[in-house]
């Protein structure tokens, strides 16, 4: 009898050992902080969206040749991930990877120079979705096959991930704000929690997380923001807010073209030059738009690698409008007075991107002057060499002689331009006394 009820006991155990090894251990990923190390070492620090989809892919050979999870040869057929393939924590690192894959590649496209035409943008909400259903995936097998937590993060991303793809298709705007909110909401709580580096991360995200959710606020009509407020949003920096800028960077074009209609004109040293082409007009507004950045009163309190990106901004836009202007010339043909238009306002525009560039070169002087100075004071650090406040000094010189000639050509000369030829010549005499 004794015997029997041993039996039976041993029974039960190894019942429950099964049952056990059946249940398998919860796995544990650290999605946000897993996501953020290799998006900063691969590529998007620097906004290098195809570095980093490269890597993904990289990623994901590596991933499915040790998982021995390859799809064969021959035809391809793919192997569905479920809920009994995941046998340890690297299936879900698949899964991840896939989507992070699609989103990336939908956001290059997003970064095409001339944005993404209509086939590109069809091309691009694919790739979106496609995250959106690898993102899904992994929420569902994080909610069975992971602890709490990761359920959570994974839940957090899937949401981000939904909320991208419905701020892309600029539809359903309340059902984006919830995932927003949603994701926002993970986020606050995971902060509190963990260690610093992790509340840290998940801080970040709310707060690039945030002009998503104002942007869908303002678009339902529910804020009052202001376009203004929105700007100031965009200049803000991260992964997560890189969408938010193409979308407020497509709103901005929509409405310099509707407010380029009304920039007949170009003013300049008492010239008055026309802007028939629309490409022009829209490069020219934007550059001067620009310019009020730098040059309002709010201007003085920018950290000077602020003004830096501005002023290159600056340039890519002059640079622009100039080649609008060249290629209209080159397709003007025999028309006089169309030709001498076009080649007073191709001067125009270039003397004033001469200017900038010497007001872009005076900044980076004040700022290596900054640096002798504060080296003499302080020994460590990476040193700054004098050479670089010569060099700076040559180019201003090279520059306001350019500005100069470029002024002082043409037969008939306005008093206005001669007195601003004899500026850049005071200009040039002060540099060499520096």
């Amino acid at each position: 009898m004794a015997k029997n009820s041993e039996t039976s006991a041993m029974e039960i155990d190894d019942k429950k050992s099964i049952n056990s090894d059946q249940i398998g251990p919860k796995f544990s990923i650290n999605v946000l902080q897993l996501l953020k190390s290799a998006q900063m070492q691969h590529g998007l620090r620097h906004g290098d969206y195809t570095r980093y989809r490269r890597y993904c892919t990289a990623r994901l050979r590596r991933l499915y040749k040790s998982l021995k999870f390859t799809h064969g040869r021959g035809k391809y057929t793919r192997k569905a991930i479920t809920e009994s393939t995941v046998t340890e924590v690297r299936f879900l690192h698949l899964v991840l990877y896939t989507a992070e894959r699609a989103w990336s590649h939908a956001m290059e496209k997003r970064q095409l120079p001339d944005g993404p035409n209509a086939r590109q943008r069809i091309y691009l909400i694919g790739r979106l979705r496609k995250a959106v259903k690898w993102a899904t995936l992994f929420s569902n097998l994080c909610a069975i096959k992971a602890d709490p937590r990761t359920s959570l993060e994974a839940e957090a991303y899937a949401s981000y991930m939904k909320g991208n793809l419905l701020f892309e298709q600029d539809q359903n705007w309340e059902t984006a704000l919830k995932n927003f909110k949603s994701a926002r909401a993970v986020y606050e709580e995971l902060g509190k929690y963990g260690d610093v580096e992790n509340q840290v991360l998940c801080r970040e995200r709310v707060e690039e997380l945030e002009p998503s959710i104002r942007y869908c606020l303002h678009k339902i009509g529910e804020s009052n923001v202001k376009t203004s407020e929105l700007l100031q949003i965009g200049e803000m920096e991260g992964p997560a807010l890189d969408l938010f800028k193409s979308k407020l960077e497509a709103v901005m074009a929509e409405a310099r073209s509707q407010q380029a209609a009304s920039l007949t004109e170009f003013h300049w040293l008492g010239h008055r030059f026309p802007i028939s082409n629309a490409k022009t007009r829209v490069a020219i507004l934007k550059a001067q738009e620009l310019e009020k950045d730098l040059h309002v009163k709010a201007a003085d309190s920018l950290p000077a690698e602020k003004k830096l990106v501005i002023f290159d901004k600056i340039f890519t836009a002059y640079h622009e409008a100039r080649g609008c202007i060249r290629s209209d010339l080159a397709s003007a043909g025999n028309a006089e007075n169309v030709k001498d238009d076009l080649f007073g306002l191709d001067k125009a525009v270039s003397a004033v991107l001469g200017q900038r560039t010497i007001e872009r070169n005076q900044l980076l002087v004040s700022i290596v002057k900054g640096k002798l100075t504060k080296q003499r004071d302080d020994k460590t650090g990476k040193v700054t060499k004098p050479e670089e406040l010569v060099r700076l000094y040559d180019l201003l010189l090279q520059n306001t002689a350019d500005l100069s000639d470029l002024v002082s050509s043409g037969r008939e000369r306005k008093p206005e331009e001669v007195k601003f030829a004899e500026e850049c010549e005071l200009k040039s005499l002060a540099f060499r006394a520096e």
